[in-house]
C-alpha cells in the first residue's frame, strides 16, 4: 500500500520576516513537520513527500537554506518542483547532488512507486506569476508516459490547469495546460494531476483526468468568487495531503487532507 505526502506552497522567508507581513510560514512548516512525524506510524508505508512549488517566497539562497534546515526534521525523503516564487538556479544549487535534481534545464523527475508513477514537471516561467510547460518539459513528459506504458500516472505541477473560481488565481494558471491535457488524455492508463499555487483543497474532473489542488501548511488564498474581488490571503488552518494507493474495492489513489497541529482526541465512539 504505497503512499506519499504532498506539501505545497511553504513560502519560506528570511529569519525574522513574515510572508506578506502577516504569515509566519516557517512556524507553519515546523508545525506541519511535527504533525507528519507524529502521524507517520498511523499512515502505513509512506514513501516520501513531494513539495509542489513555492518552497520560498523570493527564491533567495537564504530562504532555501532555511527551508532545507526546517525540512531536515522530516522523517521522510522529499522531492520538489519549482513554483512561480522560486528561482530555478538557486533551487538547483540548494539541492545539488539530490538524485531527483537534474544538473541543467527544467527541474523535473519521474519516480516509480510500483503500482503507479509520479512525474514531476517544472512549470516555472521566470519573471511571471503564471506557469508554462517548456518544450523540454513536454519532451520529458512524453518519454515518461511511454515508459509508464499502461500503468497509472500522477503528474505533479505547481501551476494547475483546473480553475478554482478565484479570478485572480485562475489568471495565473498553467497557460499551455490544454496541450498537457491532450497528452494525458492519450495515456492508456488512469491519470491524475495534482498541483499547488491556490493554497486550497480543490478537485475536479477534466475529461478522464482527475485534477487536484493542495492546501498549504501556512496561509490560504481567500475564497471569494466575485469577479472584482481582490487577491487576498487569509490565515485559515493549514494542511498537507496524504495520497495512498488502495487495492480495494478497485485499485486507485485515495487522497486525504491532514490538518496541521494537535487536536483533541481521538476517542472511541462507544466505550
Amino acid at each position: 500500500m504505497p503512499a506519499f505526502l504532498q506539501i505545497s506552497d511553504t513560502h519560506i522567508v528570511p529569519q525574522g520576516a513574515l510572508a506578506y507581513g502577516r504569515s509566519d510560514t516557517a512556524a507553519a512548516l515546523e508545525t506541519a513537520i511535527t504533525t507528519i512525524n507524529e502521524r507517520l506510524p498511523l499512515l502505513g508505508n509512506v514513501d516520501c513527500a513531494i513539495v509542489t512549488g513555492d518552497l520560498t517566497d523570493h527564491g533567495t539562497d537564504e530562504e532555501y537554506a532555511r527551508f532545507k534546515a526546517i525540512m531536515a526534521r522530516l522523517d521522510l525523503p522529499f522531492l520538489a518542483v519549482p513554483g512561480n516564487h522560486d528561482n530555478r538556479d538557486a533551487m538547483r544549487q540548494a539541492f545539488a547532488g539530490e538524485d531527483w535534481m537534474p544538473e541543467t534545464g527544467p527541474i523535473q523527475w519521474s519516480r516509480d512507486f510500483g503500482s503507479f508513477t509520479v512525474i514531476g514537471l517544472d512549470t516555472l516561467l521566470e519573471g511571471a506569476h503564471h506557469g508554462e510547460l517548456s518544450f523540454e518539459g513536454f519532451s520529458f513528459l512524453d518519454a515518461s508516459l511511454a515508459q509508464a506504458d499502461t500503468r497509472p500516472v500522477i503528474v505533479a505541477t505547481h501551476h494547475p490547469w483546473m480553475h478554482s473560481g478565484i479570478v485572480a488565481m485562475d489568471l495565473d494558471n498553467l497557460r499551455n495546460g490544454a496541450a498537457l491535457m491532450e497528452r494525458l488524455e492519450a495515456h492508456p492508463g488512469p491519470v491524475r494531476m495534482f498541483s499547488g499555487h491556490v493554497h486550497r483543497a480543490l478537485t475536479t474532473q477534466i475529461g478522464k483526468i482527475t485534477c487536484q489542488i493542495a492546501p498549504a501548511p501556512c496561509h490560504a488564498v481567500h475564497l471569494d468568487h466575485r469577479h472584482d474581488a481582490s487577491n487576498d490571503l487569509i490565515l485559515e488552518p493549514g494542511a498537507v495531503t496524504i495520497h495512498t494507493w488502495l487495492e480495494t474495492p478497485t485499485p486507485t489513489l485515495v487522497s486525504d487532507v491532514l490538518p496541521v497541529g494537535r487536536f483533541p482526541g481521538p476517542w472511541p465512539f462507544w466505550s
